[in-house]
């Protein structure tokens, strides 16, 4: 095929105003079979180390022990609604109902509680997913991909039916990898039931992340040094809100 690409756009939380120039979506080209196997994923942790422990202090990095990496077409995250055990501290987000207009070119602009109600940990360490609400929750570990690497977010299991999980799981080579002692970033997902509730815990299995081969290694890096929006996310809103 030789032509133009045409991209839908689909506003389901927010009304967005878009401009020409604006980068809105990735295209990703593959060649071949460049999925990572599993023998390979588990041998990559084991070098490389992909996963890690997000309750250790911030100045170091713990990996998962390789027996606890869980593995299958993929490599397996959990939710977090714990946080760190606090009270009242927040563990997620959901969009709230409104009429406000989200410029998209404009980074830093908009109060995010105008848009986003907190959602704070509860005492049993779970949440109930209401049907067509929109959330912003995070993985229970950090993840790594390493250059010559990418990676995307896919839901793992059918009977989730129409629970998505992954509106926005590109990752790119070397997120997670940072250039100080704590390695790895929280995943950001988010989630949209439909037609029935969930109710989710802490600590479930909740999607899956499948790696991919680079043909060959970048010449940049995702993180700081060129500008990335979210290279050391916690529980973090997209660039257009601001607290």
């Amino acid at each position: 095929y030789q032509g133009p690409l045409y991209l839908e756009i689909v506003p389901r939380s927010f009304t967005i105003r878009v401009q020409t120039g604006l980068a809105l979506n990735q295209l990703r080209l593959l060649t071949g079979r460049p999925t990572v196997s599993d023998s390979r994923l588990r041998a990559l942790h084991r070098s490389a180390k992909l996963l890690y422990h997000n309750d250790d202090d911030p100045a170091d990095s713990r990996p998962l022990a390789a027996p606890d990496v869980r593995v299958d077409h993929g490599l397996f995250l959990r939710i977090d609604l714990r946080g760190s055990g606090t009270d009242r501290e927040i563990v997620g987000y959901r969009a709230k109902k409104n009429s406000h207009v989200v410029d998209l070119s404009k980074t830093g602009h908009y109060s995010a509680l105008d848009f986003w109600e907190p959602i704070y940990r509860q005492s049993n360490n779970t949440l109930l997913l209401e049907p067509e609400e929109f959330y912003i929750l995070t993985s229970h570990e950090r993840i790594k991909v390493p250059a010559g690497y990418a990676a995307e977010m896919v839901a793992y299991e059918a009977a989730f039916g129409e629970l998505r999980t992954h509106y926005a799981g590109f990752f790119d080579p070397g997120f997670g990898a940072g250039d100080g002692p704590r390695k790895g970033t929280q995943v950001v997902l988010e989630v949209r039931p439909h037609d029935v509730p969930f109710l989710i815990h802490d600590g479930q299995t909740f999607f899956k992340v499948v790696y991919e081969h680079m043909l060959d290694l970048p010449e940049r890096l995702y993180g700081a040094s060129i500008g990335s929006s979210y290279h050391q996310q916690g529980l973090t809103l997209s660039k257009h809100f601001k607290w």
